[in-house]
């Protein structure tokens, strides 16, 4: 399920981390306080990921937030998220790591306090812009701290923890959201989502220096401005006409953005590769796609997340507004995905232990069955909200069965030198998948939605079911060609 989505792929750079950096002997009050404080600071970055699924539509009334406002109160978060994720971790290992987590935490902070008072669609989005910013400079250092602090028994103990606790902010964001609505404490509504996040990043940022240790990387690279900068502008020029372009009717500046995205991405490899010859600082190693397995891992994790946030945000849209749940209700029926996927991910090392790469394909033709069972039940069910349980128990257990095992199987063959910058971009291609996801299938949903009706949001959902189906049997052919281990 997305920003935990973002869970795997930080536990194996913890193995890689891990080899690089001398433990450092935790004292009595590191081995007590500094982990929570590390999963407090997860926590905020994936339940926030989540939890704002099921305040969209109260969002789009109170605001009078256009359906494009909305996918970039979505998309726009994992697109910063995913831009920042690999610099923030070069630059905490420069400047230190715990000061790059407190920074993360501050900014994070700040923008969720704008989030909450936002008096207009425009300041919510940019806010939500800043947010993901401030989670890319989290995410990295989270483990990077984990794995300086802690030695064998207890590094895996501690990232074990970590692991759960992300899970665990990921399938219970959709409730606690629900809940938070159904409150409605100081009559703040769907605000209340987002000022959640700021005692709890005031009591972090209270405690931080005296819990966690600094630590740095011994040969840290220099940070790739230029590539930065052409990455940055080459993936706002390809997510910005998708989600604006159809409520702007396809103005020329939408047609010349798409059509520049390919020239800066491509100018971006072009320097990858130049730097890489030249044995400078890369965001990217181009050797790495030399590795056939990489590449089509790549291809398989890309195709998977860009099914997730979209997913989430148009079951949420379907539930309150096609079936007219409450924030609560909507985040009941969510539970029932959660609870499969919980339940999945438990096995699902166990699994590919055993069964490899299958586990993954088995995964996305239960995705598969679980869209499509969703879609004869929008269907066919009528007022029956049970009737969509069938589709979201399979839909959930298949993301269990792949959100781990795909970046598994991919890093299964990386040395020690590699595992962390290939984790790092496998991570930044889930937040680029999950943006571009929720561009592509907004753009579906949203035309066939355009009159905010119960029915026509329900036909939305039918078409969105149906493409995200179409989707996964891809992911599953792809899956089937990866590394059998």
């Amino acid at each position: 399920m997305t920003q935990t989505a973002v869970a795997p792929v930080p536990v194996r750079r913890a193995a890689h981390t891990a080899a690089q950096l001398q433990p450092l002997p935790p004292t009595r009050s590191r081995s007590r306080f500094a982990l929570p404080v590390l999963l407090a600071g997860t926590c905020l970055i994936v339940l926030d990921f989540f939890i704002v699924n099921v305040a969209m539509p109260s969002i789009q009334t109170d605001l009078h937030a256009s359906s494009a406002a909305i996918e970039w109160v979505v998309a726009g978060y994992g697109l910063t998220f995913a831009v920042f994720l690999i610099t923030a971790a070069r630059i905490g290992d420069r400047i230190g790591r715990r000061l790059m987590f407190t920074a993360g935490v501050g900014l994070f902070t700040l923008a969720s306090l704008a989030c909450g008072v936002a008096p207009n669609p425009d300041v919510l989005v940019v806010a939500r812009l800043v947010q993901g910013a401030g989670g890319a400079m989290i995410s990295p250092t989270v483990l990077a701290l984990i794995a300086s602090m802690y030695d064998g028994a207890e590094r895996q103990r501690a990232v074990g923890t970590y692991a759960t606790v992300m899970g665990l902010a990921a399938a219970g964001g959709q409730l606690v959201g629900g809940a938070l609505l159904r409150l409605d404490i100081a009559g703040l509504e769907w605000r209340s989502v987002f000022l959640l996040n700021v005692p709890v990043g005031v009591v972090i940022l209270a405690t931080v220096r005296r819990c966690l240790p600094e630590s740095r990387a011994e040969q840290a690279q220099r940070v790739d401005v230029i590539g930065l900068v052409l990455a940055t502008v080459g993936l706002a020029a390809l997510v910005l006409p998708l989600i604006d372009g159809r409520s702007e009717s396809w103005p020329a500046w939408c047609i010349a953005s798409l059509a520049s995205a390919p020239v800066f991405l491509g100018e971006f490899v072009w320097w990858q590769r130049r730097q890489a010859r030249a044995a400078g600082s890369t965001l990217i190693d181009p050797a790495w796609f030399g590795n056939r397995d990489f590449a089509l891992g790549i291809v398989t994790q890309f195709g998977f997340w860009t099914g997730q946030a979209s997913y989430f945000l148009v079951l949420a849209l379907y539930l309150q507004v096609g079936r007219g749940l409450s924030a609560l209700g909507s985040g009941l029926v969510f539970s029932i995905l959660a609870a499969a996927y919980l339940l999945s991910s438990m096995k699902a090392a166990a699994m590919v232990a055993r069964y490899g790469r299958n586990v993954i394909v088995a995964g996305a033709s239960l995705l598969v069955a679980g869209h499509l069972a969703t879609l004869v039940a929008v269907v066919g069910a009528g007022d029956n909200i049970a009737a969509l349980a069938p589709g979201l128990l399979l839909a959930g257990a298949g993301m269990g069965c792949c959100l781990a095992p795909i970046t598994a199987i991919v890093l299964s063959r990386a040395d020690a030198q590699q595992a962390g910058g290939m984790s790092g971009l496998l991570s930044t291609i889930q937040q680029v998948a999950g943006a571009a996801g929720v561009a592509l299938i907004g753009l579906l949903f949203f035309h066939a939605a355009a009159a905010n009706t119960p029915h026509a949001v329900a036909h939305g959902f039918e078409l969105s079911l149906g493409a995200l189906a179409a989707l996964l049997a891809g992911v599953a052919a792809a899956a089937r060609r990866l590394p059998s281990r």
